[in-house]
């Protein structure tokens, strides 16, 4: 289908554009959104018409867009959630969750504006984008941590994960046997042989 784009959309074009979108696109996101117009010529006409108003608004919400962005540009997020020996998370980080956080933090930021690919399923940092326009896109740093002090330190760069394994690993010692390559294991251990000679009797009294 194509439409006339009344906003930017990433990877597809700026306003008064005219692109081809599949049909699902533009009817579930892009039409009902007022991100665009179908493109046919009564449409065009009316686009025309109100193109200055349309850009004049863009350029209003661009610029409001752009001093929260100050404000919000390399926040640093702290989410505890309960998670495996492993990092795994006993559930997820969504986009709404990062939402009610950002909120918490005086940002009303909607979770339709979250560009998450994925809901967040282990522990760790991660940078997050977020889109305050469609020109004005902002990054955050979510650590996501099961307690405050393994927060911290993720937070200082350490890998807790690698740090646990390896602290794991370390209790594990294996015995070393002289001229052994390293990970082979050491001979079984042999009884000592019985003698089977025949003994002299011993001398009786």
């Amino acid at each position: 289908m194509e439409v006339i784009l009344l906003e930017r959309i990433e990877k597809l074009g700026t306003i008064g554009d005219v692109v081809n979108v599949k049909n699902g696109f533009a009817r579930n996101f892009l039409l009902p959104n007022g991100k665009a117009l179908r493109a046919n010529d009564a449409n065009r006409k009316v686009f025309e018409a109100n193109r200055e108003k349309i850009e004049a608004t863009n350029a209003e919400r661009r610029a409001e867009a752009e001093t929260h962005s100050s404000k919000i540009e390399g926040l640093k997020l702290q989410l505890i959630r309960q998670a495996s020996n492993t990092g795994q998370l006993y559930g997820s980080v969504s986009a709404r969750d990062l939402a009610d956080a950002l909120e918490a933090e005086g940002h009303k930021v909607a979770k339709s504006q979250i560009l998450l690919d994925r809901p967040i399923k282990a522990i760790g940092v991660q940078d997050v984008r977020i889109a305050l326009h469609p020109e004005v896109v902002v990054t955050i740093h979510v650590n996501v941590a099961r307690s405050p002090e393994e927060a911290e330190l993720q937070a200082q760069g350490v890998d807790v994960m690698t740090q646990m394994f390896e602290k794991d690993v370390a209790g594990f010692t294996e015995e070393r046997v002289e001229g052994a390559e390293p990970g082979d294991l050491p001979p079984p251990e042999t009884a000592p042989e019985e003698n089977t000679a025949d003994e002299e009797p011993e001398a009786s009294a």
